[in-house]
């Protein structure tokens, strides 16, 4: 199930929105695995938070979590081209792997999701596993 800009063959429907349902479920584990170690560090320096609801609101609205704001974005997006009126196309598919390729790339140098992205690595196991399933789709999917 690969998907490389050197092949000829033109892939079929099923192998593009299989690319993009696995692009999708690595995607949204690796934001729960964020959200959970962000979380987190948010109780210990402002308190439990008392319940998923109200940490969704923390994640929607609360300038902490903001950083994760465009992997929540990538994951809709992916949503949209999987539930578009038209089938994806390959170079719609490719797009999408190459954006999340784009996002997933930690930096302690950098700023807002690169630098957060780092620093969350750098202290939550879980994330390191999901960024671990991540890359290893996007090698997959390449190949």
């Amino acid at each position: 199930m690969a998907l490389s800009s050197n092949q000829g063959a033109t892939h079929s429907t099923e192998v593009l929105r299989q690319i993009l349902l696995e692009v999708r479920r690595s995607l949204l584990g690796l934001h729960k695995a964020l959200i959970i170690a962000e979380q987190l560090t948010y109780e210990r320096i402002n308190g439990r938070v008392g319940s998923t609801g109200q940490l969704l609101q923390l994640v929607l609205n609360d300038p902490w979590f903001t950083w994760l704001h465009p992997l929540s974005q990538l994951v809709i997006r992916v949503d949209e081209l999987l539930d578009g009126d038209t089938e994806p196309t390959a170079v719609e598919v490719e797009y999408m792997l190459s954006e999340v390729r784009a996002l997933i790339r930690p930096s302690e140098e950098g700023d807002g999701f690169e630098r957060s992205y780092y620093e969350a690595l750098q202290r939550a196991p879980d994330v390191i596993f999901a960024h671990v399933e991540v890359k290893k789709l996007l090698t997959k999917a390449a190949a």
